[in-house]
């Protein structure tokens, strides 16, 4: 039977008010999230950066919280029809990812400008917003100084079989093999993963395999410095009986990496993306790294980092070209050596 819709008015004014109704709420939600930052940082970082920026301008900021690569590759699929207006990671290979697709914006110059060069790529199109070394972490009632590697490349060496850790899964450990690869080549790389590969016990995270070290597990593990420091400044009950190397020497284990942020090309809230990104690279958002309990460097111009970090400058890292780190061939490399 077929009904003549004009016999039911009343009907068709209340489908129309619901289907209003439904448009302005999904408008609403989407205004109400003001800048949408897809935040690969540690969680209670990126909300300090967001909780202040909205304090100090009264821009609203909603966080999405995920991984470097996941987000990379998200924002790669979504292009842009991206609702990210900014992107933050823990490491710069998923920002040479997204860079490489032409997704970013140009990063303004007084924001670059708070930056030394060291620390951002050249194009301008993202910039570092703090960085983290990479550390050799070992059971103190274990291994004295003398008996510590002095390479990166020594634990390749079948002596250290079944006595060290590491996390290879983790976007982490992938950009400190992003960096041998671009120190060392191919061939070296290969090498090396395949003594982590015969040699280490894999892990899930940083904070689980210096847990492996505590408990005598394992003698040593490769993880970036903050985990230490994190714990240390909490309970120490994961640490106490973990020292700290430093592989220095510019060698491959003295790798700095920098964390990323970046404005998309999509975005709606351009100047307020900008600001956000300024506002994270300067004084107010590097202070936050020396005095709040990421425990991560400060790479602002003339930004100090917590007092209890060896100083950047110390650290004797290699020159590493951050904006080129090829996350894609780490990859390849790790799955060939069943380490993924």
């Amino acid at each position: 039977m077929t009904v003549a819709v004009n016999r039911f008015p009343h009907l068709l004014a209340l489908a129309a008010s619901l289907l209003t109704a439904t448009a302005l709420a999904g408008g609403a939600n989407a205004q109400d999230e003001g800048l949408v930052v897809y935040n690969a940082q540690h969680e209670s970082l990126g909300r300090e950066w967001i909780d202040a920026f909205t304090k100090e301008t009264g821009i609203k900021v909603t966080m999405r919280q995920g991984s470097d690569m996941q987000f990379a590759n998200q924002i790669v699929q979504e292009g842009d029809a991206s609702p990210a207006d900014i992107f933050l990671t823990e490491n710069s290979p998923a920002m040479a990812l997204v860079d490489g697709a032409g997704l970013f914006a140009p990063v303004e110059k007084e924001t670059l400008d708070q930056v030394p060069e060291q620390y951002r790529p050249a194009d301008g199109m993202w910039t570092g917003i703090a960085a983290r070394t990479t550390v050799f972490v070992y059971d103190k009632t274990k291994l004295s100084e003398d008996k510590l590697p002095k390479s990166l490349l020594d634990l390749a060496d079948p002596a250290w079989k079944g006595r060290w850790g590491a996390a290879p899964a983790g976007a982490d450990f992938q950009a400190i093999v992003a960096s041998l690869l671009q120190l060392k080549g191919e061939d070296a790389t290969k090498a090396w993963l395949k003594g982590l590969k015969d040699n280490a016990t894999p892990y899930k995270g940083n904070s689980v395999a210096m847990k492996a070290v505590n408990s005598g597990e394992v003698e040593g593990a490769v993880i970036y410095h903050y985990y230490w420091f994190g714990d240390q400044a909490k309970t120490g009950e994961n640490s106490k009986n973990v020292g700290l190397h430093y592989f220095k020497n510019q060698d491959p284990g003295a790798f700095v990496s920098v964390s990323g942020g970046g404005v998309l090309k999509s975005t709606q809230h351009m100047k307020e993306a900008q600001a956000f990104l300024k506002f994270v690279t300067g004084k107010a958002g590097q202070a936050i790294l020396k005095d709040g309990t990421s425990y991560e460097y400060a790479i602002g111009k003339d930004a100090p980092s917590n007092d209890k970090l060896t100083p950047l400058a110390d650290l004797n890292a290699p020159k590493v070209e951050a904006s080129t780190l090829d996350s894609k061939k780490v990859v390849e490399l790790m799955t060939a050596a069943g380490l993924i």
